[in-house]
C-alpha cells in the first residue's frame, strides 16, 4: 500500500519546512510514505527548499496557473507514480500533518473513497465570525446541493483511494474542494470527515483576500457543478419560472376582455405571450441539456477508462525495465 502526500506550493519557501517537517514517515498499513511537491510557478526559493528537505517527487508549473489546476496535476503525477491512497495538505502549514495517519484510515478499511479533515472552524481562533458563518453557509449549501454530509467543506485537507482519484475531473480555474465535493457525491462516492487539528497563522489566505469575490467564486462554482449533474432539473425550474411569470399579464388580458376593456390591454398580451415562449423554449433547452448530461458522462467513462490504460501501460513498462536491470 502505498501513500503519497501532495502539497500544492506558491512561495512556500518560509513555512514548507515545517509542514513537510510535521508529516508523517510511518503509517500502519500503509508500506510506503512519498511526499510530491508542485510548484505552482513560484518565485523565491520554494524548490530548492523542497530539494533541501527531501521530498520524493517535485513537479513544476512553468507559470502560475491557480490552485484547482495545481491540485488535478498533483492528482495524475500521483497516479502515475502508483499511489493507493493520495492525501493533499497545503503548503502553508495550516494543516496538521501529524492528523494525515487520522486521515488515512476509513480508506485503509475500505469504508470511505473520500475523506475531509474537519478543521472546526467555529473554534479557530484566528477566522473572523464573518468568515465563520459563510464557512458554515458554504457547507450548508454544498451538503444540500451534492448530498454529502461534510461539516468543513472547503477544506483542502483530504485523503483520496486510487479509484476516487481516478474518477475526479476537476474544471474550475479557481478551488478544487467543492467541485471535488460534488462531483464526488454525484457519483456516488463513500464520502466521510474525521476531526482534525490546525496550526496557527501564517499567512493571509490568498483565496480569500475578498469576500465578495470569493463568495462570486464559489457561487458560481456551485451554480456551474450543479447545472452540470442536473441539467433537466435546472432548466425545467427555470422555464415553469417563466412560464408562470408569463401566465399573469395573459390572465391579466383576459379578466379585462371578458369584462369588456380588452383593447387597452393588449399590451399585456404580448408580453404574457413573449414570456410563455420563452418558457416553452427553456423546456425544449432542458431537454438537450439532459442529453448532453448523458453524453458527458459517456465521455468521463472514457476518460477513465483512458487514464486506466495509461496507468496500465506505464506499470508494464517499469516491469519491464525492472526486469531488464536485474538480469546478470
Amino acid at each position: 500500500m502505498k501513500l503519497i502526500i501532495q502539497i500544492p506550493c506558491y512561495n512556500e519557501e518560509r513555512t514548507l519546512p515545517q509542514t513537510v517537517k510535521d508529516l508523517p514517515e510511518h503509517i500502519d498499513g500503509i508500506d510506503v510514505i512519498e511526499y510530491m511537491i508542485i510548484d505552482d510557478g513560484s518565485t523565491d526559493n520554494t524548490i530548492e527548499v523542497a530539494k533541501s528537505l527531501g521530498v520524493h517527487h517535485i513537479i513544476k508549473n512553468k507559470n502560475n496557473r491557480g490552485l484547482a489546476r495545481t491540485f488535478r496535476k498533483g492528482i495524475d503525477e500521483c497516479l502515475k507514480r502508483g499511489a493507493d491512497i493520495i492525501v493533499n495538505t497545503d503548503g502553508d502549514n495550516q494543516y496538521a500533518g501529524w492528523d494525515i495517519a487520522k486521515l488515512v484510515v476509513p480508506v485503509l478499511e475500505g469504508k470511505a473513497d473520500v475523506v475531509v479533515g474537519d478543521r472546526n472552524t467555529q473554534d479557530i481562533e484566528h477566522f473572523s465570525p464573518l468568515k465563520k458563518l459563510l464557512q458554515k453557509v458554504g457547507s450548508y449549501v454544498v451538503k444540500k446541493v451534492s448530498g454529502v454530509q461534510v461539516p468543513d467543506a472547503v477544506s483542502g485537507f483530504r485523503a483520496y483511494s486510487r479509484e476516487a482519484a481516478l474518477q475526479l475531473n476537476i474544471i474550475s480555474p479557481f478551488s478544487y474542494t467543492i467541485e471535488a465535493l460534488i462531483q464526488s457525491g454525484k457519483k456516488h462516492m463513500a464520502v466521510t470527515h474525521v476531526p482534525v487539528e490546525t496550526n496557527a497563522k501564517t499567512r493571509e489566505s490568498r483565496l480569500f483576500t475578498s469576500i465578495p469575490k470569493f463568495i462570486e467564486r464559489q457561487l458560481t462554482t456551485i451554480v456551474r457543478m450543479y447545472t452540470m449533474y442536473q441539467p433537466l432539473r435546472v432548466f425545467v425550474l427555470i422555464g415553469a419560472i417563466i412560464t408562470l411569470i408569463g401566465l399573469i399579464p395573459i390572465i391579466r388580458f383576459l379578466i379585462f376582455y371578458l369584462m369588456g376593456d380588452g383593447n387597452g390591454h393588449l399590451q399585456s398580451l404580448i408580453l404574457g405571450g413573449v414570456l410563455t415562449v420563452l418558457g416553452i423554449i427553456t423546456f425544449l433547452i432542458a431537454i438537450l441539456a439532459d442529453l448532453i448530461n448523458f453524453n458527458r458522462q459517456l465521455i468521463e467513462q472514457t476518460l477513465e477508462k483512458v487514464r486506466r490504460m495509461e496507468l496500465q501501460m506505464l506499470d508494464d513498462h517499469q516491469e519491464r525495465d525492472n526486469e531488464r536491470n536485474t538480469k546478470p
